[in-house]
């Protein structure tokens, strides 16, 4: 089977079309083999495409631990590049999470329509009801104490912690410790932001099922949400990664969070493909879905 590696800021993907066979009935097994740095391709997810009747494709997205997740915002990206190139430069996306716009803004410039965040605690979801701007909560790890993190659900529960330096600060032993707390039922994707101006943040995001990555796309959206809410920045703003730079908007008219950056191409090569069994069914889009999505 055709795979294809890309990478949104360095937050890097193996995409398999499955297009012409409807769907790609992955194990958890095999999407963790693929997606293996040693063994497999290497990723931090491994993204299928599948027929769409609602969009161009069906993006079907697995962490680098074999998990199913419904949203991946640079893997969007990523997606949209490759069926703009086949034509056209605006796709819809549809994903567990609803349907993505996309449009192209340059050679390698794609843009993303995340919809509107889900702000309620029960939507992120966490343990019990509380204010999301501030959650009433705090960590530990390695000497190093950090509190009151902003929450959104960008498709996938995020929340952002914001450090005064992002120097020497033990995400390895942080991010893990948050991300399978039972304070958030479903994991959380966890964010550190070091806000550098009011539309400059520096960024670094454990992501759950795939540890520390050079991006993270919804986490960029998140950060700009959670920070703009705590009153530090703007609704639009740059967002560093280790990867890159993003260009995060939260429209005020139209409450849709948009994203912009860049896409790149590594590799393409043939994947032995998966031995059949019956597909899984789609998960249904929550009745708190975002606005428009």
């Amino acid at each position: 089977m055709r795979f294809v590696k890309m990478n949104g800021c360095g937050n890097d993907f193996v995409i398999l079309d499955a297009r012409d066979r409807g769907a790609l009935p992955l194990s958890k097994a095999q999407a963790k083999a693929i997606a293996n740095r040693s063994a497999g391709m290497g990723c931090d997810q491994v993204i299928a495409l599948e027929r769409s009747i609602r969009g161009d494709a069906f993006m079907r997205i697995w962490n680098a631990n074999g998990e199913e997740v419904g949203a991946c915002g640079n893997g969007a990206r990523c997606v949209a590049w490759l069926l703009m190139e086949e034509g056209g430069d605006l796709k819809k996306i549809e994903t567990a999470a609803g349907v993505l716009r996309a449009e192209r803004r340059g050679p390698d410039q794609v843009m993303v329509d995340l919809g509107s965040p889900l702000l309620r605690w029960e939507e992120i979801p966490i343990a019990r009801a509380m204010d999301t701007v501030r959650l009433d909560y705090a960590v530990e790890a390695a000497g190093v104490h950090v509190a009151a993190p902003g929450a959104a659900n960008m498709g996938n529960p995020h929340v952002t912690f914001f450090v005064k330096s992002l120097d020497r600060l033990p995400i390895d032993k942080l991010g893990p410790k948050v991300e399978r707390d039972p304070f958030f039922p479903e994991g959380v994707n966890v964010g550190f932001a070091e806000i550098r101006a009011r539309d400059l943040i520096r960024l670094r995001v454990w992501e759950r099922g795939a540890g520390l990555t050079k991006a993270c796309g919804t986490g960029a959206c998140a950060s700009v949400v959670a920070a703009h809410r705590a009153g530090f920045v703007d609704r639009q703003a740059r967002v560093i990664v280790d990867g890159g730079e993003l260009e995060i908007e939260w429209n005020a008219k139209d409450d849709r969070v948009r994203m912009t950056g860049s896409v790149a191409l590594e590799h393409i090569g043939e994947l032995d493909p998966p031995k059949a069994r019956a597909a899984p069914k789609r998960a249904p889009v929550k009745k708190a879905a975002r606005k428009g999505v």
